[in-house]
């Protein structure tokens, strides 16, 4: 535990840290990726040149310090975070190499501002929060190997299936190379992928949830192809669209995440989806189905139209249930798509359509997109008056503030 000093003198921080907050971060990872240049096989680099990951780390270390006195009021954000470290294969080796770095990047962007009390202080403090990590993360470790169907590290995947769902998405149905049994999942949940090109030095490790129920002798993900001159995040997404084919191999994690459903209630369930973001909501629609038959579920879906909207089909045969309702919201529907009726609605989702539409007192709302969409969502949704308990969402990378 750290004392009242060593607290005051954190929280004496927190201004500092929150204007300063990016360049601090931004500056560790140039020095920790320049003295451990083996750590980039693990962290995501589309992040890094993205700026995502310096991001995300301000924002949680701007937390650490705004509660360390109550880091209980953090933990949920520490699980989350540990579920990403597991499916990456951080260990607890590689904390003394991040506090070091942090401490120096602190020291060299406050320059004289960062005393020797306050680097002390933030040496304790860092200790703490990774002890908290560490165990945490020892936990999921553990779980994950020892389960039915676990393994540790990365296991050897043959693409048994390649699917192309829409112009922008193509699932691959994943089993295990030795045929053994697979560790089961909750939906929700996603999938590390460690990809290892050619002539490059360094691997690279992209996270996909997984778009079809638990229980099959398969994993499935649905990937979007990244397009856009340098962006970073396609150069995995087009290689597994162009590179991969049916018989490859893939090197897979087991499944992690906290953005799950939970089957333990029976009110009705609203899941929102933008884009790719339809693909842990693929998941817990069918899990509904399956073991919840009686629980009312509504599945919309929001797309730019129908050429790039993936899984129509399977949503449609399930709507076929007096229990299922879809929606699909196109906001630049082709000629085809009106021809066709494909759509329900032309333009973006509403807080007023979901006051007519959804059960706004009782449902649980589970929402994943693209972050504008997110926003909305969650504008929306506290407009509306529902209850934080009651809104569930997950960002694609790091973590996000809806609120900003």
């Amino acid at each position: 535990m750290l004392n009242q000093k060593t607290i005051e003198i954190i929280k004496s921080t927190v201004p500092v840290l929150e204007k300063h907050g990016e360049t601090i971060t931004t500056r560790f990872y140039q020095l920790m990726f320049g003295n451990h240049p083996e750590l980039l096989n693990i962290f995501n680099h589309a992040n890094q040149k993205q700026g995502r990951q310096q991001k995300a780390l301000a924002g949680t270390v701007y937390a650490a310090a705004m509660y360390i006195d109550n880091l209980e009021a953090i933990l949920p954000v520490v699980k989350q975070i540990a579920h990403k470290h597991r499916s990456l294969g951080i260990k607890p080796e590689h904390y003394p190499i991040v506090g070091k770095h942090l401490l120096l990047a602190i020291k060299d962007v406050l320059g004289d501002a960062a005393t020797d009390e306050i680097i002390d202080a933030w040496a304790q403090a860092y200790n703490l929060i990774a002890d908290a990590f560490i165990s945490v993360e020892a936990e999921m470790y553990d779980e994950a190997e020892k389960q039915d169907g676990g393994w540790e590290g990365f296991r050897r995947f043959i693409v048994d299936r390649k699917v192309v769902e829409s112009d922008v998405i193509t699932s691959f149905y994943l089993k295990p190379e030795d045929n053994k049994g697979i560790a089961t999942f909750i939906p929700g949940q996603y999938i590390s992928i460690k990809m290892e090109f050619e002539r490059e030095d360094f691997t690279h490790i992209r996270q996909y949830s997984l778009s079809d129920a638990p229980g099959k002798d398969y994993y499935r993900i649905s990937v979007k192809r990244e397009v856009g001159a340098g962006n970073p995040d396609g150069r995995v997404s087009n290689y597994l669209h162009d590179g991969v084919k049916e018989g490859d191999i893939l090197k897979v994690s087991v499944p992690a995440g906290d953005f799950i459903l939970n089957t333990e209630k029976v009110t009705p369930v609203v899941l929102l989806s933008g884009g790719v973001g339809l693909t842990p909501m693929m998941s817990m629609l069918k899990t509904v189905v399956e073991i919840q038959p009686n629980r009312e579920v509504t599945f919309v879906h929001a797309a730019q139209n129908g050429n790039v909207h993936a899984l129509r089909n399977e949503v449609e045969d399930l709507t076929k249930l007096e229990t299922v309702k879809s929606f699909f919201f196109y906001d630049s529907p082709t000629e085809d798509d009106r021809k066709y009726n494909r759509f329900d609605v032309e333009g973006y989702i509403t807080r007023e359509w979901l006051e007519e539409k959804v059960d706004k007192d009782q449902a649980d709302f589970y929402f994943c997109g693209p972050v504008p969409f997110m926003k909305a969502i969650n504008r929306a949704l506290k407009e509306l008056g529902v209850k934080e308990d009651r809104i569930h969402f997950e960002f694609f990378g790091p973590m996000g503030n809806l609120e900003e």
